[in-house]
């Protein structure tokens, strides 16, 4: 067990591990480097904690509960329910604390109920990493990593510790999101002065960076909030950048508190003019505050989005971010790879062939040879050449000397191994561009001849015509060396071109059907690849997509960003790609105005998938691009996505519900009071009713999130606009008040209700319109032929079913009810179903308006305001 001086010798803030010799590391940690035994890993988890920083342990139940009084709806009432005990009204502030305790606790349970749910579906996509214990390599969470452990780290990996190189080959580590170096640093095995800056340490890797090439065996130093990514967390968070959906929330939210404001203090001095007592007149303008503010949208989106969640992960779809379910509704543009997504993702080697397209087994024999004994980054197209079957030499033959990582400039892999003739062979496979590059001669029939122009031009022609024909092509080149222990790159010289590897990856099946969806969504798909012209172009006429609109990435890095924001527009293939310019391609589209999603599973991935407005990975991606990605698919299959868009609409669509809720009856209400007010000779509801009436209302909202949407909904993208809202609310809140207004009057006219008549009265009928306008507004066709769920169903009705008999129970005087007489309860009941109809007459002029200025605008406008895109 580590003692407690080496466990001080070794920390980061006064041991500079960086500084120590290796083998002393190893002692002061009681380590080797075969790595710990599996129950001293144990026993050091338990010392130190789990290696996550100590600000991600999540919020406790009671934490969750105390912030629901800190909101400002709360606190204000809160207030109003002292004030009421402090000038005598107790039964009015036992009423008020009652309601406000209600409303928070069932949001508590909402909210925290959501948490707990998307806390555990993101345990499904927890990080793993290679280490070494019990002397052998193993895959543990990287939670489990203790200092002392060894491990093993390649190209794509993050790095999950703190800790020391043992040893690395063309070891490249990406340090941006610590020092903000935007270039890959060399590391390397070593010692960096005590007093190194954390960009100095060439020796020592840092939790949270990447891998960008190469491979190493790092000693683990640190861990867990004794890391350096822990000891400024708060400064390293990722800026994400806000929603558009969160945008529209928070203009919402101001607007809502500028009514909210402005009609409070004019009822407020209003009332105070008409002599009314100022307690009262201060408890019914708060009242009417929380009347004309949804305090339940926070735990409405909470739990339609975890429940959102959940749907997507029973389909397939882990949502690592949970505000990303509404831009994956929003999405119109979907960028892709081919591998995987397209294709069927399982590549076969269907050739082996010599320079003159010739089947050779030599050539299959050194493709083994360089693809089963290579230790980086492990990839689709090794594990087709490891498993192909063919005849060629056994590999025992050969011993490994050393190897030449493959990387994103170089686009090759180099492995050298010496032969039964002790003789080092260097064998290199990559991009056939590339590999020729490298090569001075070429292997032929007729023996070894220089690689002259002649030669390239039919290397040429055959790469072209095996792409065309949808292959995946590699070149294959070798060089014999005396025998040595070391190479480099600069050894990929003179090399002899030995030949071709020709990979098959068929489109899948139903990926034609697929893309066919997502255009009946309103999805266009652009395909981004490092692959050739001819092979993209093969496949998009395989699978229905457009084969002429192409742009290499030679073209584009001769683009200025003006012309590359007006090409974009009408290129479907992105071909010849370089890692870099996948993000410039995904900039240019969001300048566009599209909403683009990004899929993609490889480390030059990243890059994209953080600039997309959504990154989509999946789960057998590397590190870095499952860490990049807001939402990960369990199976790389678009038809998951189609099912993860279908879900974030109706995510979508019922957090609008509530809002549409909200801003008729609710606002129509709300006016119609303050207005009433000032003319009545009392005041039309007192502040304990109004804030019964608010609860009651929201008792139905709690089911939204478990609503059914119609399918018309889902047919394309959805935006938020806050001048559609506007719209919205004051159409039908006018609507509401007009009804309000007659209520009144047949209260006061017909049925010469008393104050305490009129208040009761009232408040049935202002509850019922709330309730009423659920089951309009929760879908644009007729509300007859939309079914509710039957949760939302029973639950209006229920609430319903109260409004009408809460008069008439015992508790009634609690809050200033008395019975109404059975003509006036069927009066507003009455009252209730003409403004049922008008309210849907009024949604079918509405939404019918809406239609007709879309129009006008052109194809290329939605329904919501929003400019589309021209298709793509």
């Amino acid at each position: 067990m580590i003692g407690e001086a080496g466990q001080q010798s070794v920390s980061p803030e006064d041991g500079s591990y960086w500084s120590i010799e290796i083998n002393d590391l190893l002692l002061r940690l009681e380590t080797s480097a075969s790595g710990l035994a599996s129950s001293e890993a144990a026993t050091r988890l338990g010392r130190f904690g789990r290696n996550t920083p100590a600000s991600t342990s999540s919020a406790s139940a009671l934490a969750v509960f105390a912030r629901q009084f800190r909101s400002p709806l709360v606190l204000i009432l809160i207030f109003a329910a002292s004030v009421s005990a402090f000038v005598g009204e107790g039964q009015e502030a036992a009423i008020i604390s009652a309601i406000v305790l209600a409303s928070c606790v069932l949001s508590f349970t909402q909210e925290y109920g959501a948490s707990r749910a998307t806390e555990a579906l993101k345990q499904r996509i927890s990080r793993k990493a290679i280490v070494l214990r019990d002397g052998v390599e193993c895959s543990v969470a990287a939670e489990d990593i203790v200092p002392g452990d060894v491990i093993r780290l390649s190209a794509g990996n993050l790095i999950p510790a703190d800790g020391v190189i043992l040893d690395a080959r063309d070891f490249n580590v990406s340090e941006a999101v610590l020092t903000g170096e935007t270039f890959p640093i060399v590391k390397a095995a070593g010692r960096s002065a005590p007093d190194a800056s954390l960009a100095r340490r060439t020796n020592a890797v840092f939790t949270g960076t990447s891998v960008r090439s190469g491979t190493a065996t790092v000693l683990a130093a640190a861990t867990g909030a004794r890391t350096e990514f822990a000891s400024i967390a708060a400064a390293l968070e990722r800026k994400i950048p806000e929603t558009e959906f969160a945008r529209g929330i928070r203009q919402f939210g101001y607007l809502m508190t500028e009514i909210m404001l402005a009609i409070v203090i004019l009822v407020f001095f209003a009332n105070l003019m008409l002599h009314r007592p100022l307690i009262q007149s201060l408890l019914f303008s708060l009242a009417l505050a929380v009347g004309l503010t949804p305090e339940l949208l926070p735990a409405v989106i909470s739990v339609t989005l975890a429940r959102g969640a959940r749907a997507m992960a029973a389909n397939g779809v882990i949502v690592r971010r949970l505000d990303a379910i509404e831009n994956l509704g929003s999405m119109d543009l979907l960028c892709t790879d081919k591998t995987g997504t397209l294709t069927e993702g399982v590549i076969h080697l269907d050739g082996w062939l010599d320079v003159d397209g010739n089947p050779s087994t030599d050539i299959l024999l050194w493709a083994r040879l360089n693809a089963t004994l290579q230790t980086g980054l492990k990839n689709p197209l090794d594990e087709a050449i490891a498993g192909a079957s063919g005849e060629g030499a056994s590999l025992p033959a050969f011993t490994k000397v050393d190897e030449i990582p493959y990387d994103f400039i170089r686009k090759r892999l180099s492995v050298v191994v010496r032969t039964k003739d002790a003789e080092a062979l260097l064998i290199t496979k990559g991009a056939v561009l590339n590999v020729l590059e490298t090569c001075g001669f070429v292997s032929t029939a007729k023996g070894l001849e220089p690689l002259d122009e002649k030669q390239r031009a039919a290397i040429d022609e055959k790469f072209r015509r095996w792409s065309a024909d949808g292959y995946r092509v590699l070149g294959l080149a070798i060089r014999r060396f005396e025998s040595r222990k070391t190479f480099s790159r600069k050894d990929e010289i003179d090399l002899i071109f030995a030949g071709f590897l020709l990979f098959l990856d068929p489109p899948k099946q139903r990926v034609k059907e697929t893309l066919a969806e997502l255009a009946h969504r309103g999805i266009a798909v652009k395909v981004i690849s490092g692959d050739n012209r001819y092979v993209a172009a093969h496949l998009a006429q395989a699978v229905g997509l457009r084969a002429d609109r192409i742009m290499t990435g030679e073209a584009l890095s001769k683009l200025t960003k003006s012309a590359l924001f007006a090409g974009v527009q009408h290129t479907d293939l992105f071909v010849e790609i370089d890692p870099n310019q996948k993000e410039r391609i995904v900039q240019a589209l969001r300048s566009r105005g599209h909403v683009v999603g990004y899929l993609g599973d490889g480390i030059n991935d990243a890059p994209a998938l953080h600039e997309a407005d959504i990154g989509i990975s999946v789960d057998t991606a590397v590190d870095v691009a499952r860490e990049a990605a807001d939402i990960i698919l369990l199976k790389q299959d678009l038809g998951v996505l189609v099912r993860g868009v279908d879900d974030g609409r109706k995510t979508f669509a019922n957090t609008m519900k509530y809002i549409s809720i909200t801003t008729s009856a609710n606002f129509g209400n709300m006016i119609s009071m303050a207005i009433a007010s000032l003319f009545l000779p009392f005041l039309p509801l007192l502040a304990t009713q109004i804030l019964l009436n608010n609860f009651l209302s929201d008792v139905p909202s709690l089911a939204i999130a478990s609503d059914n949407v119609d399918a018309d909904q889902l047919l394309r993208p959805r935006h938020w606009n806050i001048r559609f809202v506007r719209r919205f609310m004051i159409s039908f809140g006018l609507v509401s008040s007009l009804f309000d207004f007659g209520t009144f009057a047949f209260l006061l006219l017909f049925a010469h209700a008393t104050a305490a008549a009129f208040q009761t009265g009232w408040f049935v009928e202002s509850l019922l319109t709330e309730l009423a306008i659920v089951l309009i507004v929760r879908t644009h066709r007729a509300f007859w032929t939309s079914r509710p769920s039957p949760l939302l169903a029973w639950l209006t009705f229920g609430v319903g079913v109260v409004a009408i008999i809460i008069p008439y129970l015992p508790f009634a005087a609690w809050f200033g009810f008395v019975p109404l007489p059975l003509p006036v309860l069927a009066g507003l009941v009455a009252i209730t179903a003409l403004y049922l109809l008008a309210s849907e007459a009024t949604k079918r002029w509405f939404f019918g308006q809406e239609s007709r200025q879309s129009h006008r605008k052109g194809v290329g406008q939605l329904i919501d305001g929003r400019p589309k895109p021209h298709a793509a």
